[in-house]
């Protein structure tokens, strides 16, 4: 490759699939756009996840717990019972909830660490679930609640009467939500890169390979800790609310310890502290078990959806088959998909330096390259 061309190389390599993603609305059927949907908002949550346990190298296992704060915040501050705000701005206080409770337990989190923060976590999972089968006024109880749709300067991102149509494509909800759930998933790749490769990041990992170094560096360590701790909460409430969106109704039983694991084996396929490993291992975990459901009955040893009890189903199948990637990424790729891409990424090879110019002089001899013997027979 040409000097001249590698500048332009980095922008294509952002402005291609950034356009591919943008036009998929025009060619994919429904299914296809809400299996992007839902793998864009685990994406946002894996983010989040892999900033806490990845770079600052803090064990969440109560991921799930902040998805539901941000999905039931989002309705609640929309809808009715409640403020009935405008879903803008519902979103944004939504995600500062998230921020908030992450927040009050990141005292627990700046002073506990390793497996016991793990525990503690887990048993944000419990409670969360408690509370949102008991709260019947902002929950719903176990049914849940229905979510109201995400409204745009007029423009409601859902199927309603304003039909819209864009080169003959009838534009529904999945197609109208896709473009809104890119814009968030952008946002999410571009600060959490920037968030990493600034100062803060640094801190984190400097953290996360040794407490005692990054003390004496001057890195305040229970306060950077704690930070950690609301910005992920913070990324998970932002995935809830556009996994709210997508599912069109929320109830208790989605947000449990499956969906916090589910979340762990993302960061750990896709690349722990790596984005880009975050959003493919959010991908991969979660669109696998739905596009297994589409072609189980052209899958052996598969059964479709709603089979007799003792059939592999295609969820059960999928997490064996995710279950045995994470085995196989720890044994052989303890960095993940994003450790595996940089390897087999083609490298540059240097280029040989040009010889020196012929001057015409003679080059001067280094009194290293004669003898000592020779020097002590001259010697007088």
């Amino acid at each position: 490759m040409s000097d001249a061309a590698k500048p332009l190389l980095r922008p294509a390599a952002v402005l291609v699939p950034l356009l591919v993603l943008c036009a998929l609305p025009l060619y994919l059927e429904s299914y296809w756009l809400r299996i992007g949907l839902f793998s864009m908002a685990a994406a946002i949550g894996a983010v989040g996840l892999t900033l806490l346990s990845g770079t600052a190298g803090q064990l969440s296992m109560g991921h799930s717990f902040f998805l539901a704060v941000g999905a039931y915040g989002y309705v609640y501050f929309s809808g009715d019972p409640g403020p009935g705000l405008p879903p803008v701005i519902a979103m944004v206080l939504a995600v500062l909830l998230a921020g908030a409770a992450g927040g009050v337990f990141s005292p627990v989190a700046g002073r506990v660490k390793g497996m016991y923060l793990g525990i503690a976590t887990l048993a944000l999972v419990f409670i969360g679930h408690h509370l949102m089968l008991t709260m019947d006024g902002v929950t719903g109880g176990f049914n849940g609640r229905s979510v109201p749709p995400m409204e745009i300067g007029g423009l409601v991102l859902d199927a309603g009467q304003d039909d819209l149509t864009v080169l003959g494509v009838p534009f529904g909800a999945e197609e109208r939500l896709w473009y809104f759930g890119l814009a968030l998933l952008a946002f999410t790749w571009f600060t959490a890169r920037g968030l990493l490769r600034g100062r803060p990041g640094r801190a984190l990992v400097a953290l996360r390979d040794s407490e005692t170094a990054a003390s004496v560096m001057g890195v305040p360590v229970a306060r950077y800790r704690s930070s950690a701790f609301v910005v992920s909460s913070m990324y998970a409430g932002l995935a809830g609310v556009l996994l709210a969106l997508s599912f069109r109704r929320v109830v208790p039983d989605y947000f449990g310890l499956v969906l916090s694991i589910d979340y762990l084996a993302m960061i750990v396929i896709g690349g722990l502290g790596s984005v880009a490993g975050a959003v493919a291992g959010a991908f991969f975990v979660t669109a696998l078990p739905l596009v297994m459901a589409k072609y189980a009955d052209q899958l052996p040893l598969v059964a479709a959806p709603g089979s007799p009890d003792g059939s592999l189903g295609p969820t059960e199948a999928s997490r064996y088959l995710y279950g045995a990637a994470i085995v196989v990424i720890l044994l052989w790729a303890p960095d993940g998909l994003s450790g595996l891409a940089r390897r087999l990424r083609p490298r540059s090879r240097p280029q040989p330096s040009a010889p020196p110019p012929d001057t015409g002089l003679a080059e001067p001899v280094s009194t290293s390259a004669v003898p000592v013997a020779t020097v002590k027979e001259h010697t007088p």
